[in-house]
């Protein structure tokens, strides 16, 4: 199909054909870049403070105030502060034989002054042709302007990459969220925030790396492709490897084989996973998405609270520099504060103090628990137990509620195939979920490591995928094994990481922590 071009892009292709003349490539090679725009603004900011300057002020226009500006304009340029800086051009201001321009790079914007006196007429020329969007090598030294702007004079101007698109406009950038989050590459050029978010994402998981460290955890790799589904209630991706003729699944939890880890000794184990579940798309979930997963031997569900407490109180710190945030699920509603020790409750005294109704002290038959879900409108589906009912009655009626941090506990057995039981009452199991703002954050568990118990788990998990529950666990017969050998107590974790940048970075959707969030088709 033939390319339709506009009058910008056909003069800038014409310009690709004058540099090639010029002996010029137009998509350039290496350059030494040695300084970032932040660098050279923090430089120059020093020197102005040697010179016991602290403030300028851009709008005086006294000839006193000239005078002073041109001394101190001397002072820097005597300083010979040499800089090389490479960047993307995002505005031009041609002034004849000499002109202003600013460049960007990955830590902020740099203005630079150009003039035919100090790279001669070659270099100018060659600047003549630049356009917004070029990637240009600068180097020179720092000057300062009349208005007191620490600026890059340059002294070598070099081509290094021809943009062969026009930028959109300057001050709005890409508009339509779909676009931005198709164009992620033109989102970065043109919006600040979304180069903050991105740039604070891995900020964020090194310092929950850096703190899982410090307490003596190991970072390991586990298999993205399972031969079994498990881990996790979610309706997985499934693909096939040919040279074993054998379908797989994309992961939906880490947990089965860090849990194999404990058993082989490792005793402190984590991993950042790439997870996959094949489900809805909305504000909070995306089909691909990361987690973190870990496992303590010897520890149990405090532990885990601690844990989790802390790892988010210290990211809070570390990385965003504060502990009170926006309620991403409603940017208009009271703050969260993740300072103060996380609130504790059951599931049951949820309901309870919402709704009314007593399951723990009732020990409901299924037709029981079915007619009270009946009577105050909760959906029960061909496969629940007394179990799904309650957690279906949280769900509709409590789950919103918990807008302060809080660990959520006392979960029924049958939702939960992978946890210990509660000992003063089988009917639960020794869990939480965190919740922040009403949605859930964290899930943890005083992990099962009764092979015989989790045996039966399985059975009836298989008995609930025959009931028509296909997010329901396979039979991980391996992993049964495992635990024959014999895994020590254990406390385990998984922390949404997506989510909680969401929260740190106070942005309502997933699409804008995620670089490249999977989008529907255009409509052609």
């Amino acid at each position: 199909m033939e390319e339709k071009l506009n009058d910008q892009e056909i003069v800038r292709r014409q310009k690709v054909e004058k540099l090639k003349e010029l002996g010029i490539d137009p998509f350039g090679q290496a350059f030494n870049q040695k300084d970032f725009s932040s660098d050279i603004q923090a430089l120059g900011k020093a020197k102005l403070l040697e010179l016991g300057v602290t403030e300028i002020d851009p709008n005086d226009r006294t000839e006193e105030h000239k005078a002073f500006m041109q001394d101190l304009h001397n002072k820097i340029d005597e300083m010979d502060l040499h800089v090389s800086i490479a960047g993307r051009i995002m505005f031009i201001r041609k002034m004849g034989k000499a002109s202003f321009f600013s460049l960007q790079d990955v830590k902020g914007k740099q203005q630079v002054y150009i003039s035919i006196n100090d790279v001669g007429e070659e270099q100018y020329n060659l600047f003549k042709m630049a356009d917004i969007g070029d990637i240009v090598g600068v180097e020179g030294k720092i000057m300062l302007t009349q208005t007191g702007a620490i600026t890059i004079k340059c002294l070598k101007y070099t081509n290094l990459t021809k943009s062969l698109r026009p930028l959109p406009e300057k001050f709005h950038g890409l508009t339509d969220k779909e676009e931005r989050y198709r164009r992620r590459y033109v989102d970065l050029i043109m919006n600040e925030e979304a180069k903050r978010v991105a740039l604070m994402r891995p900020r964020i998981i090194r310092a929950m790396q850096h703190y899982f460290d410090g307490l003596g955890f190991v970072e390991v790799e586990t298999p993205v492709l399972s031969p079994v589904q498990g881990g996790a209630t979610a309706r997985p991706f499934i693909t096939h490897h040919n040279t074993l003729n054998k379908d797989f699944y994309l992961r939906i939890a880490t947990e089965l084989p860090l849990k194999r880890l404990i058993v082989g000794g490792l005793e402190r184990v984590y991993e950042f996973g790439r997870l996959f579940r094949n489900e809805g798309m909305d504000l909070t979930h995306n089909p691909e998405f990361t987690t973190v997963e870990l496992y303590e031997a010897y520890g149990d569900l405090s532990s885990m609270m601690d844990i989790t407490e802390g790892v988010i109180r210290e990211v809070a710190n570390k990385v965003a520099g504060k502990e009170e945030f926006m309620n991403i699920f409603n940017p208009e509603g009271e703050k969260i504060d993740v300072s103060k020790p996380f609130r504790k409750v059951t599931m049951c005294d949820m309901i309870k103090e919402v709704v009314g109704v007593d399951f723990k002290n009732n020990n409901y038959s299924l037709e029981e628990a079915k007619q009270i879900a009946a009577e105050h409108g909760v959906e029960v589906e061909k496969h629940f137990t007394v179990g799904h009912i309650i957690d279906a009655f949280f769900e509709k009626f409590c789950e919103e509620k918990l807008i302060q941090p809080t660990f959520l506990c006392g979960h029924p057995v049958e939702i939960s195939p992978l946890t210990k039981k509660d000992p003063n009452d089988p009917r639960f199991v020794q869990r939480f979920e965190l919740y922040i703002g009403g949605h859930e954050f964290a899930n943890a568990y005083t992990e099962l490591n009764d092979p015989i118990d989790q045996k039966q788990r399985f059975v009836d998990q298989l008995k609930e995928r025959a009931a028509g529950n296909d997010e329901a666990s396979e039979m991980d017969v391996d992993f049964l094994e495992a635990l024959e050998y014999g895994m020590p107590p254990c406390g385990g974790v998984g922390i949404g990481v997506d989510r909680l940048i969401m929260f740190i970075t106070e942005q309502v959707s997933i699409r804008e922590v995620l670089l490249f969030p999977h989008m529907k088709d255009r409509d052609r």
